[in-house]
Protein backbone atom coordinates (compact mmCIF):
# COMPACT_ATOMS: atom_id res chain seq x y z
CA UNK A 1 0.00 0.00 0.00
CA UNK A 2 1.30 3.12 -1.00
CA UNK A 3 2.27 6.21 1.77
CA UNK A 4 0.09 9.52 0.64
CA UNK A 5 2.82 12.00 0.10
CA UNK A 6 6.03 10.55 0.82
CA UNK A 7 9.47 11.51 -1.78
CA UNK A 8 10.81 8.81 -3.69
CA UNK A 9 14.70 7.81 -2.59
CA UNK A 10 16.78 8.87 -4.87
CA UNK A 11 18.46 12.57 -5.42
CA UNK A 12 16.19 15.89 -4.91
CA UNK A 13 16.40 18.84 -7.00
CA UNK A 14 14.59 21.93 -5.75
CA UNK A 15 12.47 22.99 -8.28
CA UNK A 16 9.44 24.18 -5.88
CA UNK A 17 9.25 27.89 -4.76
CA UNK A 18 10.70 29.38 -2.20
CA UNK A 19 8.69 29.34 0.82
CA UNK A 20 7.45 32.61 1.14
CA UNK A 21 6.20 32.14 -2.76
CA UNK A 22 3.65 29.14 -2.26
CA UNK A 23 0.30 29.39 -2.13
CA UNK A 24 -1.12 28.39 1.25
CA UNK A 25 -2.59 25.05 0.42
CA UNK A 26 -5.81 23.74 0.75
CA UNK A 27 -5.57 19.88 -0.37
CA UNK A 28 -8.30 18.08 1.64
CA UNK A 29 -8.00 20.42 3.97
CA UNK A 30 -11.42 22.74 4.31
CA UNK A 31 -11.02 26.62 4.41
CA UNK A 32 -14.63 27.12 5.56
CA UNK A 33 -16.82 30.33 6.45
CA UNK A 34 -18.00 29.35 9.53
CA UNK A 35 -21.44 30.94 8.71
CA UNK A 36 -21.69 28.62 5.94
CA UNK A 37 -20.93 25.41 7.63
CA UNK A 38 -22.47 25.81 11.23
CA UNK A 39 -24.92 23.53 10.36
CA UNK A 40 -22.87 21.12 10.27
CA UNK A 41 -21.69 21.74 13.61
CA UNK A 42 -24.91 21.74 15.64
CA UNK A 43 -25.20 18.60 16.77
CA UNK A 44 -22.60 19.44 19.26
CA UNK A 45 -25.16 21.42 20.64
CA UNK A 46 -23.74 24.78 20.38
CA UNK A 47 -25.84 27.95 22.00
CA UNK A 48 -26.80 31.34 20.99
CA UNK A 49 -24.86 34.70 21.64
CA UNK A 50 -25.31 37.72 20.23
CA UNK A 51 -22.61 39.15 17.57
CA UNK A 52 -20.09 40.86 19.03
CA UNK A 53 -19.28 43.89 16.27
CA UNK A 54 -16.25 44.93 17.16
CA UNK A 55 -14.08 46.37 13.97
CA UNK A 56 -11.03 43.71 12.49
CA UNK A 57 -8.15 45.98 12.67
CA UNK A 58 -6.71 46.94 9.33
CA UNK A 59 -5.23 44.99 6.26
CA UNK A 60 -1.47 44.63 6.38
CA UNK A 61 0.49 46.34 3.04
CA UNK A 62 3.94 45.55 2.35
CA UNK A 63 5.97 48.83 1.44
CA UNK A 64 9.46 50.07 0.55
CA UNK A 65 10.26 49.46 4.31
CA UNK A 66 9.35 46.15 3.99
CA UNK A 67 6.33 43.99 5.64
CA UNK A 68 4.53 46.40 7.73
CA UNK A 69 1.36 44.16 8.89
CA UNK A 70 1.14 42.81 11.99
CA UNK A 71 -0.28 38.95 13.37
CA UNK A 72 -1.43 38.50 16.45
CA UNK A 73 -1.98 34.85 17.41
CA UNK A 74 -3.29 33.25 20.63
CA UNK A 75 -1.48 30.38 21.67
CA UNK A 76 -3.19 28.21 24.05
CA UNK A 77 0.20 27.21 26.67
CA UNK A 78 3.15 29.09 27.21
CA UNK A 79 6.61 27.58 25.40
CA UNK A 80 8.87 25.51 27.37
CA UNK A 81 11.51 26.86 25.16
CA UNK A 82 12.18 28.19 22.54
CA UNK A 83 15.74 25.85 21.81
CA UNK A 84 14.04 23.61 19.33
CA UNK A 85 16.81 20.94 20.05
CA UNK A 86 15.26 20.95 23.75
CA UNK A 87 11.86 21.71 23.10
CA UNK A 88 9.38 18.44 22.98
CA UNK A 89 5.85 21.20 22.57
CA UNK A 90 3.82 21.97 20.00
CA UNK A 91 3.68 25.86 21.46
CA UNK A 92 7.32 26.03 21.70
CA UNK A 93 7.55 24.44 18.19
CA UNK A 94 5.00 27.24 16.75
CA UNK A 95 7.24 29.86 17.42
CA UNK A 96 10.28 28.31 16.42
CA UNK A 97 9.10 27.48 13.31
CA UNK A 98 8.91 31.49 12.53
CA UNK A 99 12.55 31.97 13.70
CA UNK A 100 14.56 28.84 12.21
CA UNK A 101 14.70 26.48 9.35
CA UNK A 102 15.75 22.77 8.78
CA UNK A 103 17.47 21.45 5.96
CA UNK A 104 14.46 20.42 4.81
CA UNK A 105 11.02 21.73 4.35
CA UNK A 106 7.59 20.21 3.89
CA UNK A 107 5.21 20.35 0.76
CA UNK A 108 2.60 22.26 1.35
CA UNK A 109 -0.02 19.95 -0.60
CA UNK A 110 1.21 16.79 0.52
CA UNK A 111 3.50 17.25 3.56
CA UNK A 112 6.51 15.33 1.61
CA UNK A 113 9.94 16.37 2.02
CA UNK A 114 11.17 19.43 -0.10
CA UNK A 115 13.98 21.43 -0.31
CA UNK A 116 14.51 24.59 2.24
CA UNK A 117 18.37 25.06 3.20
CA UNK A 118 19.55 22.42 1.34
CA UNK A 119 18.56 22.90 -2.67
CA UNK A 120 19.26 18.84 -3.26
CA UNK A 121 20.29 15.79 -1.74
CA UNK A 122 21.88 12.77 -2.96
CA UNK A 123 21.87 9.38 -1.06
CA UNK A 124 24.50 6.26 -1.65
CA UNK A 125 23.68 3.08 -2.73
CA UNK A 126 23.64 1.68 0.45
CA UNK A 127 21.57 4.64 1.79
CA UNK A 128 23.80 5.32 4.96
CA UNK A 129 25.10 8.80 3.27
CA UNK A 130 23.84 11.82 2.25
CA UNK A 131 25.22 15.05 0.67
CA UNK A 132 23.82 17.98 0.65
CA UNK A 133 23.93 21.16 -1.80
CA UNK A 134 23.19 23.93 0.74
CA UNK A 135 21.35 27.47 -0.48
CA UNK A 136 24.32 30.01 -1.19
CA UNK A 137 22.54 33.02 -0.15
CA UNK A 138 21.41 32.77 3.54
CA UNK A 139 22.65 34.17 6.55
CA UNK A 140 21.83 34.14 10.27
CA UNK A 141 20.11 36.45 12.23
CA UNK A 142 23.27 37.37 13.93
CA UNK A 143 24.93 37.61 10.64
CA UNK A 144 26.32 35.08 10.82
CA UNK A 145 27.14 32.96 7.39
CA UNK A 146 24.79 29.41 6.50
CA UNK A 147 27.11 26.96 5.38
CA UNK A 148 28.56 23.31 5.63
CA UNK A 149 30.15 24.36 8.69
CA UNK A 150 27.32 25.69 10.36
CA UNK A 151 25.09 22.23 9.38
CA UNK A 152 28.16 20.37 10.82
CA UNK A 153 28.11 22.30 14.19
CA UNK A 154 24.22 21.85 14.51
CA UNK A 155 24.39 17.75 14.04
CA UNK A 156 27.43 17.79 16.61
CA UNK A 157 25.79 19.92 18.75
CA UNK A 158 22.52 17.46 18.79
CA UNK A 159 25.00 14.40 18.85
CA UNK A 160 27.04 15.64 21.86
CA UNK A 161 24.19 17.06 23.91
CA UNK A 162 25.05 16.30 27.37
CA UNK A 163 22.99 13.82 29.16
CA UNK A 164 21.68 16.72 32.23
CA UNK A 165 19.34 18.51 29.17
CA UNK A 166 18.33 15.46 27.55
CA UNK A 167 14.81 14.21 28.25
CA UNK A 168 13.34 10.52 27.25
CA UNK A 169 10.85 12.93 24.63
CA UNK A 170 13.61 14.54 22.91
CA UNK A 171 12.86 13.95 18.77
CA UNK A 172 16.55 13.87 18.64
CA UNK A 173 16.63 11.05 20.73
CA UNK A 174 13.58 9.25 18.92
CA UNK A 175 15.08 9.61 15.44
CA UNK A 176 18.92 8.95 16.35
CA UNK A 177 18.28 6.56 19.01
CA UNK A 178 21.56 7.35 20.91
CA UNK A 179 24.10 10.21 21.63
CA UNK A 180 27.95 10.91 21.58
CA UNK A 181 28.27 8.59 24.66
CA UNK A 182 26.27 5.31 24.14
CA UNK A 183 27.74 5.30 20.41
CA UNK A 184 26.66 1.43 19.76
CA UNK A 185 22.84 2.90 19.60
CA UNK A 186 23.87 5.89 17.69
CA UNK A 187 22.12 6.19 14.34
CA UNK A 188 24.41 9.02 13.37
CA UNK A 189 28.26 8.90 12.48
CA UNK A 190 29.63 12.03 11.60
CA UNK A 191 28.72 15.26 9.44
CA UNK A 192 31.86 15.96 6.99
CA UNK A 193 32.02 19.62 5.42
CA UNK A 194 33.14 18.94 1.76
CA UNK A 195 32.91 22.53 0.50
CA UNK A 196 31.99 25.50 2.27
CA UNK A 197 28.41 24.38 0.42
CA UNK A 198 28.16 21.05 0.58
CA UNK A 199 27.90 18.45 3.59
CA UNK A 200 27.55 15.12 4.04
CA UNK A 201 25.96 13.07 6.47
CA UNK A 202 27.08 9.32 7.87
CA UNK A 203 24.39 7.10 9.15
CA UNK A 204 25.36 4.07 10.86
CA UNK A 205 22.84 1.98 9.18
CA UNK A 206 19.71 2.76 6.79
CA UNK A 207 17.02 5.20 8.03
CA UNK A 208 14.22 5.69 5.89
CA UNK A 209 13.11 8.25 7.72
CA UNK A 210 16.05 10.50 7.85
CA UNK A 211 15.07 13.12 4.87
CA UNK A 212 11.38 12.94 6.48
CA UNK A 213 12.20 13.62 10.18
CA UNK A 214 14.79 16.64 9.23
CA UNK A 215 11.57 18.37 8.36
CA UNK A 216 10.24 18.14 11.61
CA UNK A 217 11.17 22.07 14.02
CA UNK A 218 13.67 19.93 16.48
CA UNK A 219 15.74 19.83 13.35
CA UNK A 220 16.34 23.37 12.60
CA UNK A 221 19.24 25.04 12.34
CA UNK A 222 20.91 27.33 14.87
CA UNK A 223 24.00 29.94 14.72
CA UNK A 224 26.70 28.09 15.74
CA UNK A 225 27.92 31.53 17.49
CA UNK A 226 24.34 31.91 18.86
CA UNK A 227 25.16 28.60 20.71
CA UNK A 228 28.27 29.51 22.18
CA UNK A 229 27.53 32.82 23.37
CA UNK A 230 24.57 32.21 25.37
CA UNK A 231 25.69 28.69 26.32
CA UNK A 232 22.92 26.55 25.01
CA UNK A 233 23.54 23.67 26.54
CA UNK A 234 23.89 24.98 30.09
CA UNK A 235 20.46 25.38 31.54
CA UNK A 236 20.99 28.19 34.20
CA UNK A 237 17.89 30.41 33.72
CA UNK A 238 14.22 29.74 34.70
CA UNK A 239 11.07 30.51 32.43
CA UNK A 240 7.47 29.90 33.85
CA UNK A 241 9.10 27.50 36.25
CA UNK A 242 10.99 25.52 33.95
CA UNK A 243 15.10 25.29 33.26
CA UNK A 244 16.29 27.22 30.00
CA UNK A 245 19.36 27.82 28.79
CA UNK A 246 20.19 32.01 27.49
CA UNK A 247 19.82 30.34 23.90
CA UNK A 248 16.88 29.04 24.91
CA UNK A 249 14.97 32.60 25.78
CA UNK A 250 16.73 34.08 23.19
CA UNK A 251 16.75 31.82 19.39
CA UNK A 252 18.60 32.92 16.41
CA UNK A 253 17.88 31.18 13.17
CA UNK A 254 17.54 31.96 8.93
CA UNK A 255 13.52 32.19 9.00
CA UNK A 256 11.26 34.84 7.89
CA UNK A 257 11.10 36.20 11.08
CA UNK A 258 13.88 36.94 13.91
CA UNK A 259 13.37 37.02 17.58
CA UNK A 260 12.39 40.48 19.68
CA UNK A 261 11.24 38.90 23.40
CA UNK A 262 9.58 36.90 25.62
CA UNK A 263 7.66 38.41 28.73
CA UNK A 264 5.57 36.07 30.52
CA UNK A 265 2.75 35.35 28.23
CA UNK A 266 4.04 37.53 25.13
CA UNK A 267 6.50 36.08 22.67
CA UNK A 268 7.29 38.90 19.66
CA UNK A 269 8.91 38.35 16.12
CA UNK A 270 9.59 40.67 13.63
CA UNK A 271 10.78 40.09 10.17
CA UNK A 272 14.05 39.77 8.96
CA UNK A 273 15.36 41.70 6.56
CA UNK A 274 17.52 39.97 4.56
CA UNK A 275 15.65 36.66 4.47
CA UNK A 276 16.48 34.55 1.34
CA UNK A 277 12.78 34.23 0.74
CA UNK A 278 9.64 35.84 0.08
CA UNK A 279 9.12 38.44 2.52
CA UNK A 280 5.54 38.14 2.81
CA UNK A 281 2.78 40.87 4.44
CA UNK A 282 3.56 40.26 8.38
CA UNK A 283 6.43 42.39 9.52
CA UNK A 284 4.89 41.94 13.36
CA UNK A 285 4.14 38.47 15.06
CA UNK A 286 3.13 38.44 18.55
CA UNK A 287 2.08 35.38 20.43
CA UNK A 288 -0.31 35.46 22.98
CA UNK A 289 -0.83 32.85 25.77
CA UNK A 290 -4.56 32.53 26.27
CA UNK A 291 -4.75 29.13 27.93
CA UNK A 292 -8.95 28.79 27.96
CA UNK A 293 -10.95 27.95 24.70
CA UNK A 294 -13.12 30.71 26.15
CA UNK A 295 -10.53 33.63 26.30
CA UNK A 296 -9.01 32.79 22.75
CA UNK A 297 -12.60 33.00 21.26
CA UNK A 298 -13.60 35.98 22.77
CA UNK A 299 -10.17 37.98 22.48
CA UNK A 300 -10.85 37.01 18.64
CA UNK A 301 -14.85 38.59 18.25
CA UNK A 302 -12.92 41.43 20.10
CA UNK A 303 -10.29 41.77 17.09
CA UNK A 304 -7.32 41.25 20.02
CA UNK A 305 -6.12 38.63 18.16
CA UNK A 306 -6.32 37.40 14.18
CA UNK A 307 -6.61 33.69 15.05
CA UNK A 308 -6.25 30.71 17.31
CA UNK A 309 -5.49 26.85 17.28
CA UNK A 310 -7.59 24.33 18.39
CA UNK A 311 -11.27 25.41 17.83
CA UNK A 312 -13.44 23.03 20.57
CA UNK A 313 -17.24 22.07 19.46
CA UNK A 314 -18.13 24.60 21.61
CA UNK A 315 -16.75 27.27 19.61
CA UNK A 316 -17.77 26.71 16.42
CA UNK A 317 -21.45 28.26 16.86
CA UNK A 318 -19.93 31.57 17.80
CA UNK A 319 -17.82 31.62 15.24
CA UNK A 320 -20.22 31.20 12.96
CA UNK A 321 -22.68 33.80 14.07
CA UNK A 322 -19.52 36.42 14.47
CA UNK A 323 -18.67 35.78 10.77
CA UNK A 324 -15.47 34.38 11.65
CA UNK A 325 -13.79 31.54 9.62
CA UNK A 326 -12.54 28.35 11.00
CA UNK A 327 -9.60 26.49 8.59
CA UNK A 328 -9.52 22.80 8.98
CA UNK A 329 -6.51 20.16 8.92
CA UNK A 330 -6.36 16.32 7.91
CA UNK A 331 -5.89 14.18 10.75
CA UNK A 332 -2.20 13.15 11.56
CA UNK A 333 -2.67 12.83 15.70
CA UNK A 334 -3.59 10.42 18.06
CA UNK A 335 -5.12 10.69 21.50
CA UNK A 336 -3.90 7.82 23.65
CA UNK A 337 -4.93 6.54 27.62
CA UNK A 338 -1.27 5.49 28.73
CA UNK A 339 -1.15 2.43 30.93
CA UNK A 340 2.18 2.52 33.25
CA UNK A 341 2.72 -1.45 32.82
CA UNK A 342 4.94 -1.63 36.00
CA UNK A 343 1.59 -0.28 38.27
CA UNK A 344 1.21 -3.70 40.35
CA UNK A 345 -1.64 -5.13 38.62
CA UNK A 346 -1.13 -3.98 35.29
CA UNK A 347 2.09 -5.82 34.57
CA UNK A 348 -1.26 -8.56 33.71
CA UNK A 349 -1.42 -8.48 30.02
CA UNK A 350 -5.65 -9.74 31.25
CA UNK A 351 -6.12 -6.78 32.99
CA UNK A 352 -4.65 -4.26 30.06
CA UNK A 353 -7.04 -5.44 27.48
CA UNK A 354 -10.05 -5.50 30.20
CA UNK A 355 -9.53 -1.88 30.03
CA UNK A 356 -9.77 -2.00 26.23
CA UNK A 357 -12.79 -3.90 26.34
CA UNK A 358 -13.90 -1.67 28.85
CA UNK A 359 -13.66 1.86 26.63
CA UNK A 360 -16.65 2.75 23.92
CA UNK A 361 -15.02 5.33 22.02
CA UNK A 362 -17.52 6.57 20.00
CA UNK A 363 -19.58 7.54 23.74
CA UNK A 364 -16.01 9.04 24.79
CA UNK A 365 -15.70 11.09 21.44
CA UNK A 366 -19.26 12.54 20.99
CA UNK A 367 -19.96 16.12 21.24
CA UNK A 368 -16.32 16.38 22.71
CA UNK A 369 -14.63 16.45 18.98
CA UNK A 370 -14.99 18.11 15.45
CA UNK A 371 -16.80 16.14 12.95
CA UNK A 372 -14.30 14.05 11.28
CA UNK A 373 -12.94 12.44 13.84
CA UNK A 374 -12.33 8.72 13.78
CA UNK A 375 -11.94 6.05 16.26
CA UNK A 376 -8.32 4.57 16.56
CA UNK A 377 -7.69 1.37 17.24
CA UNK A 378 -4.36 1.56 16.43
CA UNK A 379 -1.08 4.34 16.50
CA UNK A 380 -0.38 4.48 12.94
CA UNK A 381 -2.77 7.10 11.25
CA UNK A 382 -4.75 6.48 7.90
CA UNK A 383 -2.59 8.89 5.80
CA UNK A 384 0.75 7.01 6.26
CA UNK A 385 -0.81 3.81 4.70
CA UNK A 386 0.52 1.67 7.16
CA UNK A 387 -2.30 0.51 8.98
CA UNK A 388 -3.59 -3.17 9.63
CA UNK A 389 -6.12 -4.93 8.80
CA UNK A 390 -5.59 -7.54 11.06
CA UNK A 391 -5.12 -5.80 14.29
CA UNK A 392 -6.72 -7.39 17.91
CA UNK A 393 -10.14 -5.50 18.28
CA UNK A 394 -11.11 -4.99 21.43
CA UNK A 395 -14.97 -4.12 21.10
CA UNK A 396 -17.05 -2.47 23.46
CA UNK A 397 -17.91 -5.29 26.59
CA UNK A 398 -18.33 -4.95 29.99
CA UNK A 399 -19.28 -8.39 30.80
CA UNK A 400 -15.42 -9.26 29.34
CA UNK A 401 -13.87 -6.67 30.47
CA UNK A 402 -15.19 -8.16 34.46
CA UNK A 403 -14.53 -11.63 33.11
CA UNK A 404 -10.70 -10.25 32.35
CA UNK A 405 -10.56 -8.58 35.67
CA UNK A 406 -11.94 -12.00 37.67
CA UNK A 407 -9.21 -13.91 35.88
CA UNK A 408 -6.50 -11.71 36.21
CA UNK A 409 -7.69 -11.56 40.24
CA UNK A 410 -7.70 -7.95 40.54
CA UNK A 411 -8.35 -7.06 44.09
CA UNK A 412 -9.97 -4.02 43.92
CA UNK A 413 -6.74 -2.27 44.20
CA UNK A 414 -7.12 1.92 43.69
CA UNK A 415 -5.98 2.80 40.23
CA UNK A 416 -4.16 6.66 40.24
CA UNK A 417 -5.87 8.32 36.86
CA UNK A 418 -3.42 11.85 36.04
CA UNK A 419 -5.00 13.76 33.43
CA UNK A 420 -4.18 17.41 32.62
CA UNK A 421 -6.15 20.11 33.60
CA UNK A 422 -6.51 24.31 31.88
CA UNK A 423 -5.15 23.33 28.75
CA UNK A 424 -6.33 22.55 24.74
CA UNK A 425 -4.29 20.25 22.73
CA UNK A 426 -4.98 19.31 19.34
CA UNK A 427 -5.65 15.75 20.04
CA UNK A 428 -7.72 16.64 23.69
CA UNK A 429 -9.65 19.76 22.72
CA UNK A 430 -11.36 18.75 26.36
CA UNK A 431 -9.48 16.79 28.80
CA UNK A 432 -11.18 17.03 32.00
CA UNK A 433 -14.69 15.87 30.10
CA UNK A 434 -12.68 12.78 28.02
CA UNK A 435 -11.28 11.76 31.50
CA UNK A 436 -14.94 12.07 33.38
CA UNK A 437 -16.36 9.81 30.26
CA UNK A 438 -13.26 7.26 30.37
CA UNK A 439 -13.03 7.29 34.30
CA UNK A 440 -17.27 6.62 34.26
CA UNK A 441 -16.53 3.92 31.83
CA UNK A 442 -13.59 1.90 33.86
CA UNK A 443 -15.62 2.04 37.07
CA UNK A 444 -18.55 0.93 35.65
CA UNK A 445 -16.55 -2.29 34.88
CA UNK A 446 -14.63 -2.73 37.83
CA UNK A 447 -12.10 -0.71 38.18
CA UNK A 448 -11.31 1.21 41.30
CA UNK A 449 -9.99 5.12 39.62
CA UNK A 450 -9.00 7.79 41.54
CA UNK A 451 -8.73 11.05 39.83
CA UNK A 452 -5.32 13.10 39.81
CA UNK A 453 -5.41 16.42 37.90
CA UNK A 454 -2.60 18.41 37.30
CA UNK A 455 -2.43 21.82 35.32
CA UNK A 456 -0.88 21.66 32.01
CA UNK A 457 1.32 24.04 32.95
CA UNK A 458 2.51 22.91 36.31
CA UNK A 459 4.73 20.16 34.52
CA UNK A 460 2.16 17.79 33.36
CA UNK A 461 4.59 15.94 30.51
CA UNK A 462 7.12 15.55 33.16
CA UNK A 463 5.01 13.81 35.42
CA UNK A 464 3.30 11.29 33.54
CA UNK A 465 6.43 10.94 31.20
CA UNK A 466 8.75 10.26 34.27
CA UNK A 467 7.93 8.03 36.79
CA UNK A 468 5.67 9.16 38.83
CA UNK A 469 3.50 6.55 40.75
CA UNK A 470 0.03 6.54 38.28
CA UNK A 471 -1.54 3.55 36.54
CA UNK A 472 -3.65 5.59 34.07
CA UNK A 473 -3.35 8.75 32.19
CA UNK A 474 -4.01 10.79 29.15
CA UNK A 475 -1.91 12.18 26.46
CA UNK A 476 -1.55 12.02 22.79
CA UNK A 477 0.99 12.41 19.97
CA UNK A 478 0.76 15.02 17.17
CA UNK A 479 2.72 14.06 14.21
CA UNK A 480 5.50 16.46 12.99
CA UNK A 481 6.99 14.51 10.13
CA UNK A 482 5.42 11.80 7.69
CA UNK A 483 6.73 8.26 8.54
CA UNK A 484 5.40 5.29 10.86
CA UNK A 485 8.54 5.93 12.58
CA UNK A 486 7.30 9.45 14.40
CA UNK A 487 4.35 7.78 16.15
CA UNK A 488 5.37 4.05 17.20
CA UNK A 489 8.80 4.53 17.15
CA UNK A 490 8.13 7.58 19.41
CA UNK A 491 5.97 5.44 21.50
CA UNK A 492 6.88 2.19 21.40
CA UNK A 493 10.43 2.54 19.89
CA UNK A 494 12.44 1.51 23.02
CA UNK A 495 11.97 1.18 26.67
CA UNK A 496 10.62 4.70 29.19
CA UNK A 497 9.23 5.52 31.39
CA UNK A 498 5.87 6.68 30.10
CA UNK A 499 4.62 3.02 29.71
CA UNK A 500 7.38 1.54 31.17
CA UNK A 501 6.88 -1.29 28.77
CA UNK A 502 9.79 -3.51 27.80
CA UNK A 503 8.93 -5.36 24.49
CA UNK A 504 12.35 -7.26 22.46
CA UNK A 505 9.79 -8.01 19.67
CA UNK A 506 8.61 -4.97 19.45
CA UNK A 507 12.34 -2.96 19.75
CA UNK A 508 13.52 -5.30 17.61
CA UNK A 509 10.67 -4.46 14.94
CA UNK A 510 10.33 -0.77 14.89
CA UNK A 511 14.37 -0.72 14.18
CA UNK A 512 14.05 -3.29 11.48
CA UNK A 513 11.34 -1.43 9.69
CA UNK A 514 13.20 2.18 10.20
CA UNK A 515 15.67 0.52 7.79
CA UNK A 516 13.66 -0.44 5.13
CA UNK A 517 13.24 1.13 1.83
CA UNK A 518 9.65 2.79 1.01
CA UNK A 519 7.21 -0.50 -0.23
CA UNK A 520 5.65 -3.70 0.86
CA UNK A 521 8.21 -4.57 2.97
CA UNK A 522 8.42 -1.91 4.92
CA UNK A 523 4.50 -2.08 5.14
CA UNK A 524 4.13 -5.59 6.12
CA UNK A 525 6.78 -5.04 8.55
CA UNK A 526 4.93 -1.50 10.56
CA UNK A 527 1.59 -3.86 10.11
CA UNK A 528 2.90 -6.21 12.32
CA UNK A 529 4.46 -4.05 14.93
CA UNK A 530 0.68 -2.85 15.44
CA UNK A 531 -0.86 -6.03 15.60
CA UNK A 532 2.00 -6.93 18.35
CA UNK A 533 1.18 -3.38 20.12
CA UNK A 534 -2.31 -4.24 20.35
CA UNK A 535 -1.93 -7.83 21.42
CA UNK A 536 -0.05 -6.75 24.41
CA UNK A 537 -2.18 -3.02 25.22
CA UNK A 538 1.01 -0.83 26.55
CA UNK A 539 -1.58 1.87 25.77
CA UNK A 540 -5.13 2.39 24.15
CA UNK A 541 -5.57 4.28 20.89
CA UNK A 542 -8.63 6.27 21.55
CA UNK A 543 -9.00 8.80 18.61
CA UNK A 544 -7.58 10.41 15.76
CA UNK A 545 -8.66 14.36 15.87
CA UNK A 546 -9.46 16.42 13.80
CA UNK A 547 -7.70 20.04 14.69
CA UNK A 548 -9.00 23.16 13.46
CA UNK A 549 -7.61 26.70 13.49
CA UNK A 550 -9.92 29.88 13.83
CA UNK A 551 -9.41 33.50 12.27
CA UNK A 552 -10.47 36.87 11.61
CA UNK A 553 -11.66 38.11 8.57
CA UNK A 554 -9.00 40.55 7.69
CA UNK A 555 -7.20 36.70 7.15
CA UNK A 556 -6.90 35.71 3.46
CA UNK A 557 -4.86 32.75 3.28
CA UNK A 558 -3.12 30.74 6.18
CA UNK A 559 -0.82 27.83 5.30
CA UNK A 560 -2.71 25.18 7.35
CA UNK A 561 -0.69 22.09 7.82
CA UNK A 562 -1.28 18.03 9.01
CA UNK A 563 2.50 18.20 10.77
CA UNK A 564 1.63 22.24 11.75
CA UNK A 565 4.46 23.44 9.35
CA UNK A 566 2.73 26.77 10.01
CA UNK A 567 4.99 29.70 8.68
CA UNK A 568 3.27 33.19 8.86
CA UNK A 569 5.17 34.87 6.23
CA UNK A 570 2.59 32.91 4.01
CA UNK A 571 0.07 34.65 5.81
CA UNK A 572 -2.27 36.87 3.60
CA UNK A 573 -4.63 39.80 5.28
CA UNK A 574 -7.32 41.65 2.96
CA UNK A 575 -10.21 44.21 3.90
CA UNK A 576 -12.87 42.09 5.92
Amino acid sequence: MPKSGRAKSGTVKSGSAQPGTETPALSRRSVIRASAVAAAFMLAGCTAEAADDSPSPAPAATGPAGPRGRFVFAAAARPVTLDPALATDTESYRVTRQVLEGLVGVDPLTSAPTPLLAKSWTKSEDRRTYTFELRRDVTFHDGEPFNAEAVRRNFERWYTLPESVRSDSLMYRSVFRGFSDTPKTAVYRECVVEDEYTVRVELTEPLDSFIPALAAPAFAMSSPKALTDAAADALTQERNGRKVSGYGVAPVGTGPFRFVGWNEDTVELAAYPEYWGEAGQIGTVVFRTISSPEGRLRALKKGDVDGYDLVTVNDVGDLARNGLQIQQRDPYSILYLGINTNFPGLDNVLIRRAVAHAIDKPAVLEGLFLNGTKAANQFLPEKLGLTSDSITSYGYDVDKARELLKEAGYDGRELPFYYPRRVTRSYLPTPEKVYARLSSQLTAAGFNIRPVPVDWSQGYLDRVQGKEDRAFHLLGLAGSYEAGDNFVGTLFGRYTAEFSYNDPEVFTGIEKARTLAEGQEQTDAYQAISDRISERVPAVPLAFPISALALSPRVGGYPTSPVLHEVFNRITLTDS
